[in-house]
């Protein structure tokens, strides 16, 4: 058959007029294993064309539904998860981890708190609803590496994002094996594929190019204050968790028993890994004694002055008088400690407690290990005065255990801590053990606190003018 120029110029119009555009300009993923892409610019666009047809082919029902799968799968896994953290970070307690999977796994919310404010008058309706930014950038620590992932991937996804996590090197293995498990639960519960992606290999550059990707809307770092500053001076919009040096306060009407039980709960729980756990206790004169005995009874091992004194000298690295925190002895069993310092008869202590003043660099960094300085105050004022300054404006947790209700509102006000625990382990305000929800994203320096679905969604305002659909 003979076809002239003509019909074939009509051919090629007809073709090209059925081909959409944006599929020109945008180049087409790769298809990564599980979500997981060897660049992170293919993990970005995947994310983002998950997110399209997150948002367009899928109802709340279907991210409920899908939820629900992550939950129970993520529940079967939460032991498996718990050893491989362990494992490869070299940190923390397992049995602990296991509580904290679970937590996130039971406690992080999904679209029901995705609410719709509305106002009806004589003007008409008004409502305002959550809808989703897009694509996140997430950062998340090796502290809490795979609870991060789990609840940053509920929440998220719950808003009606999608998510590419950039995971700290140090937690690779554990933190891919981890998508992998989410991303094929939401596949085979008829999710969209790459709804949740990371690169396989990350790094600094990662994250410069994700908040650098204009289809990223919103970044969201789970991390050290030197990370989130990062992210704020990118430009982009973020949600920002950073660190914490929770100060706990004990007066002289407290239930001394009672709070040595929880301070020691709190303190010792996964090696004081939680960036909300106690890391120092200031304590009025007339109830030290009786503070530093009940610890003691609770399980803590009381170091002397020498023993505190070589334990700081290898658990800190001093430079010309300016200390760090030596990241080896992050998260270590409290037992190690004692052994490196020739004490081999204490395998099962989870807590050291030692006597400091208020500028010993325990007291002033945060640490993230189980040991617990106590610093004496002749007054509650003086309690209240060395806690804020050891808090140092994280405004991220603080404690107290008083029953005098103007210590605890005084205390309150001067701390501005986003969470604050009274007479309770700091545990209770992230939901393991007390009322509340749970999440491993505490954005106290943007402000948005305990971060939920609803903090991952921007507001969309609707409205219908004259009195349009009003009955009354």
């Amino acid at each position: 058959m003979n076809i002239d120029a003509k019909e074939i110029e009509l051919i090629v119009q007809k073709v090209l007029e059925n081909i959409d555009v944006k599929t020109l300009s945008t180049p087409k993923a790769d298809n990564g294993e599980d979500g997981v892409f060897d660049h992170v610019e293919e993990a970005i666009e995947a994310a983002y064309q998950a997110q399209r047809r997150w948002v367009k082919d899928y109802n709340l029902e279907d991210r409920k539904r899908i939820i629900a799968a992550i939950r129970r799968v993520s529940e079967e896994h939460a032991e498996e998860l718990a050893k491989m953290v362990r494992k490869e970070t070299g940190m923390g307690r397992y049995e602990d981890k296991v509580k904290k999977h679970l937590a996130v796994i039971r406690k992080t919310p999904g679209v029901e708190c995705l609410t719709t404010d509305a106002i009806s008058g004589d003007e008409g309706l008004m409502i305002e609803e959550c809808a989703p930014f897009g694509v996140i950038g997430a950062i998340t620590p090796s502290t809490n590496p795979t609870e991060t992932i789990i609840n940053n991937t509920i929440s998220m996804t719950a808003g009606g994002n999608a998510v590419v996590f950039n995971v700290h090197p140090g937690a690779k293995r554990c933190c891919t094996y981890c998508l992998k498990l989410l991303h094929k639960t939401i596949v085979e519960n008829g999710g969209p594929a790459n709804l949740i992606t990371m690169q396989k290999e990350p790094a600094m550059e990662t994250v410069n190019t994700i908040t650098a990707s204009p289809k990223i809307r919103l970044m969201a770092g789970t991390g050290g204050m030197g990370m989130v500053d990062a992210l704020l001076r990118s430009g982009k919009k973020t949600i920002g968790a950073g660190a914490g040096n929770p100060p706990v306060v004990v007066d002289d009407t407290a239930d001394i028993p009672y709070a040595a039980k929880e301070i020691y709960r709190g303190a010792s729980f996964d090696n004081n890994l939680l960036c909300l756990a106690e890391k120092e206790v200031f304590v009025m004169d007339s109830v030290a004694d009786q503070l530093v005995e009940a610890l003691e009874k609770e399980g803590a091992y009381l170091l002397n002055s020498r023993q505190l004194e070589v334990i700081t000298s290898f658990a800190m690295l001093n430079k010309d008088g300016i200390f760090q925190i030596n990241k080896k002895w992050v998260g270590k069993d409290a037992a190690l400690f004692l052994e490196e310092i020739g004490i081999c008869d204490h395998k099962d202590t989870r807590l050291l407690i030692c006597e400091t003043d208020a500028r010993h660099p325990f007291v002033r960094l945060e640490q993230l290990m189980p040991v617990l300085p106590i610093v004496r105050c002749r007054t509650f004022e003086e309690c209240v005065k060395q806690a804020v300054l050891a808090e140092n404006g994280n405004r991220h947790t603080s404690s107290i255990f008083s029953k005098n209700v103007d210590h605890m509102t005084i205390f309150g006000k001067e701390i501005e801590t986003t969470i604050y625990t009274k007479n309770g382990a700091t545990l209770r305000g992230i939901g393991i053990g007390g009322e509340g929800y749970t999440t491993m994203t505490i954005a106290g320096p943007t402000g948005e606190g305990l971060t939920c679905a609803r903090s991952f969604t921007r507001k969309r305002r609707c409205m219908l003018a004259e009195g349009g659909l009003r009955i009354v």
